[in-house]
């Protein structure tokens, strides 16, 4: 079965100066896939994801984000991609009902595909009471329920998550992986970063990085047999203590 392929990376680099943060790094990821990117602090793997969202220019190499060159065409990746991080995906000082408005504009929905959407989304996260609440007013696991779903307003290729669960509670990281789930479901491929190490158990496969390399690639169970390791804790120990450089 040919799988559809809708990130691919040939020796993806990038430097600053004499110093090479991601090296050569060479991948593809499949639609509907849940691929974790592991890599300890200093690893490269946000500088790595950067690029791939077209916020930064390769110093060399290609990659192809949902069929688009992240040298020519950053634009129509930044439209056709959502993007959720645990530092910013939310404006605290807007309505709930405002950020999806907002959000939906910059993802280009038409006003009435924001309106039939917006309400879909309240819905299901039963939020109806909630709509017109400033996002600061919601607790933390909320808020990332509700950045998550915002992401996907516009059923993008991919979705990319930069530690969406950061200072959670484990019950509601479980619900939110759940969502996760369910979007990769329905199509979606997710990109995750996480530091939690029993997240990178749910992923189909996980890289590994170290020192702007990829060390590791491969489904967790496939990781844990090779490096013969109970948890991709123990995984991602063993090959975290061969980095020479940390943030």
């Amino acid at each position: 079965m040919n799988r559809e392929i809708v990130i691919r990376t040939e020796k993806l680099t990038k430097k600053f100066g004499d110093f090479v943060a991601v090296d050569e790094v060479s991948f593809e990821v499949y639609k509907g896939e849940i691929f974790g990117f592991l890599g300890a602090n200093g690893a490269g793997k946000t500088t790595a994801m950067k690029m791939l969202i077209g916020i930064s220019k390769p110093s060399y190499g290609n990659a192809q984000i949902g069929g688009f060159d992240v040298y020519k065409q950053t634009e129509q990746i930044k439209k056709n991609i959502g993007y959720m991080s645990q530092k910013f995906s939310l404006y605290e000082d807007l309505t709930i009902k405002e950020n999806i408005r907002l959000f939906g504009g910059i993802y280009g929905l038409t006003d009435k595909e924001i309106e039939t959407k917006s309400e879909a989304l309240i819905n299901k996260l039963n939020l109806s009471n909630e709509a017109n609440k400033v996002v600061s007013s919601l607790p933390l696991g909320w808020k990332q329920k509700l950045a998550f779903s915002i992401a996907i307003l516009h059923e993008p290729k991919i979705v990319f998550l930069d530690e969406p669960t950061g200072g959670v509670d484990p019950i509601t990281r479980r619900q939110f992986w759940d969502m996760i789930y369910e979007a990769a479901h329905n199509g979606i491929t997710i990109f995750v970063t996480t530091h939690y190490m029993d997240e990178a158990e749910y992923c189909d496969r996980v890289s590994i990085m170290v020192d702007g390399v990829i060390t590791a690639l491969n489904s967790p169970k496939g990781l844990k047999e090779k490096y013969k390791a109970e948890t991709m804790e123990e995984v991602f120990v063993m090959l975290a203590r061969s980095a020479k450089r940390g943030e």
